[in-house]
């Protein structure tokens, strides 16, 4: 991986991270819907125009098919599940369930692919998912039904993620990363459109809710995606994929700064389980 490779990476990780606390600001005022629509379309306006200057709209056309499918498995449904977890999860504790994308991916790899399922990987998966027994079972956050709920979005988000990275790759390699960034966020912007209405706030946000949603559409979306996009490209999914590893670690550190969450033992021991396990598992031969 060369130097720019990597420092795109950590780029990516600080501005996803910033996501998980954007989200956890919104979502209790706007609800997960609106937030959600108001995320994929002013990032997807803000890539048309791009796109739009860049002459890229016939390629667009070309790839409809391909990129409503990943606007809908890598932007509308992981998006919203993961702005429904935010509304009884910490930030922190939310990204570190995003971090399981890479186990999911291991495992889907081994059924999609036909990638061999060697028993270093399936230590790493086990080892990975035990982390997130450790950081649901210990955690200080009252096991009510909501929390469980929150909790199976977030897992179920991941796996969202992990089908849709070799589905990219697979169906996109040869597509520029401002295209599928743009048709995707649109994408998902024409799917969550109809239930929109549905789903209305009862007063109007603050000019601080507002300038969350900018930065979470703008910087945390639009910006964000080119860069992952171009990672997927440049490095193939399973690395582009690894972002998940420093995700969690911004994201408590925003949350903790910002809106002071606690770091507590089990986010900090489950997020380890994890992340080592996804080391095993994507990095093993």
């Amino acid at each position: 991986m060369r130097i720019s490779d990597l420092l795109e990476l950590l780029l990516l990780a600080a501005v996803w991270g910033a996501s998980f606390l954007f989200m956890r600001i919104a979502a209790p005022v706007l609800g997960p819907v609106l937030l959600i629509e108001l995320r994929v379309l002013l990032a997807g306006l803000a890539l048309l125009l791009l796109s739009i200057r860049l002459n890229r709209i016939a390629e667009i056309r070309r790839q409809l098919l391909p990129l409503f499918v990943v606007g809908c498995i890598n932007s509308a449904i992981p998006f919203l599940l993961f702005a429904f977890a935010s509304l009884s999860l910490p930030a922190g504790f939310t990204a570190i369930l995003n971090a399981t994308a890479p186990l999911f991916g291991t495992a889907i790899a081994s059924v999609w692919l036909g990638e061999k399922l060697t028993f270093s990987r399936f230590f790493g998966l086990v080892l990975g998912f035990a982390g997130v027994t450790v950081l649901v079972g210990w955690t200080n956050i009252p096991i009510t039904q909501s929390f469980i709920w929150a909790v199976l979005a977030g897992l179920f988000a991941s796996l969202m993620y992990a089908i849709a990275a070799p589905y990219t790759k697979q169906k996109l390699s040869k597509v520029s990363p401002i295209v599928i960034a743009t048709g995707s966020q649109l994408s998902a912007a024409a799917v969550l459109l109809p239930i929109t209405p549905f789903f209305l706030p009862t007063e109007l946000p603050s000019v601080s809710v507002i300038s969350v949603v900018l930065a979470l559409a703008f910087l945390s979306t639009a910006f964000a995606y080119i860069l992952y996009f171009r990672l997927i490209s440049n490095i193939g999914a399973g690395r582009a994929l690894t972002v998940a590893y420093l995700i969690p670690l911004f994201a408590m550190v925003w949350g903790a700064i910002v809106l002071s969450e606690v770091i507590t033992l089990s986010m900090i021991l489950g997020c380890g389980l994890i992340l080592t396990g996804t080391a095993i598992a994507v990095y093993s031969s």
